[in-house]
Parts: C-alpha cells; structure tokens; sequence
C-alpha cells in the first residue's frame, strides 16, 4: 500500500516540533522506508514524531514511534519504527 494523508493527524504542536500519529494496514517495514511518506513532505520536519500504529488488523498489529531523520526538498526519511513494549511470555 502506500503512504494516505487521511491517516496522518497532528496530537501536539509547539516550538516547532510536531507530534503526529499515524495507522495505517502497512506493515513498519514498508512504513520506516525512505519516501514512504514524500507526500507528507510539506507537513513533516526532521525532529517530529509519529506515534504510529501500522498493520492494523494484522495477526500481530505492530505499534511504536517514528522519528522524521530528513526532509527536504520533497523526500522524508523516518528512523526505523521503535517498537512500544515487549512480547508477553503468557
């Protein structure tokens, strides 16, 4: 799939860093990807966060944050996805 702005909604903004959050059915592998996300290049700044939420309704849903490391001139690049929490031995 690809990148849809529908999906990408600011939480907070100040001092010029943006938090985001982000779901989408993509897995992180296809998300942290250079230009995954070059349509939200006029929106996201090196810096900002994204909580994301990608595999939606997956078996295993995969969640964490993104880290925008560039953007410029109309190309993104996010850090790999840092994943929230650990597998639960149970």
């Amino acid at each position: 799939m690809a990148y849809a702005s529908r999906d990408l909604s600011v939480l907070a903004y100040a001092n010029g860093f943006t938090l985001w959050h982000y779901t989408t059915l993509d897995p992180a592998t296809d998300v942290d990807t250079a230009g995954y996300f070059n349509g939200a290049a006029d929106l996201l700044r090196a810096g900002d966060m994204l909580l994301a939420n990608c595999a939606v309704g997956a078996a295993t849903p995969e969640t964490g944050m993104l880290v925008v490391a560039a953007s410029a001139n109309g190309a993104v690049d996010v850090a790999n996805l840092t994943p929230f929490g650990t597998a639960n031995g149970d």
